[in-house]
């Protein structure tokens, strides 16, 4: 039933008709990570993507010399590692437990044999194809447009809880990989945050946001 549930969340999932959910729910892989395990690795063969019952992934992608660059963070409800869905290519990045994590496991047969049996289904894949599209127009306009502290402050945003706490669930390294810029500069944009009161550092790797009006203009270009 939590399976079902979760998928009825996801992108691909929740306009599917319910018999359809109720199929793929009942094929889907209940499995355990601890923290730091690496699901899948980038370059390898992906036949299944993933949702996240519990705990948290890191999506990072490598460069050839070895450096890691956090992409994404995937939350309770996240779907990921659809890609190969369609094109039957490679991973084009690691994912990697921040904490101990549950995921749903669905093989990408079952998903394409629903597809072929109902293609007018198809137009809901489109649609996530087009949110995906989207949001790396996003991500290469905010490299572009946005400076190291804007770009900071609009994570810390997309990190923060109802409450407007910020708990850091990764290391300096990945923090600055998400922002995509140096640990030194990272800290400092949160630093100048911390300064002006707009963020109150409340203990290891926990902030509280105390200005999210002035934090939210600081996002912007």
């Amino acid at each position: 039933m939590a399976t079902r549930r979760f998928l009825d969340g996801t992108e691909l999932f929740a306009d599917l008709p319910t018999s359809v959910v109720d199929h793929l729910s009942a094929r889907t892989e209940i499995r355990e990570l601890a923290r730091g395990d690496i699901l899948f690795a980038q370059d390898e063969a992906s036949t299944e993507l993933f949702v996240i019952l519990e705990g948290r992934i890191a999506i990072a992608t490598r460069s050839n010399d070895g450096r890691e660059s956090l992409v994404a963070i995937m939350e309770p409800g996240g779907l990921f590692g659809e890609l190969g869905l369609f094109d039957d290519g490679p991973r084009s990045a690691d994912a990697r437990a921040l904490s101990a994590t549950t995921v749903a496991a669905l093989s990408f047969e079952h998903v394409r044999a629903v597809l072929r049996e109902q293609p007018e289904l198809l137009w809901i894949v489109v649609r996530l194809l087009a949110g995906r599209l989207r949001a790396t127009d996003e991500a290469l306009a905010d490299a572009i447009f946005l400076d190291v502290p804007a770009r900071t402050a609009k994570r810390l945003l997309e990190l923060a809880t109802d409450d407007d706490t910020v708990e850091l669930p990764m290391t300096q390294e990945d923090l600055a990989g998400l922002v995509g810029a140096s640990r030194e500069r990272v800290n400092k944009a949160i630093a100048l945050f911390v300064k002006l009161g707009w963020l109150e550092a409340a203990g290891r790797g926990r902030y509280r946001i105390l200005d999210r009006e002035q934090l939210s203009l600081r996002a912007n270009p």
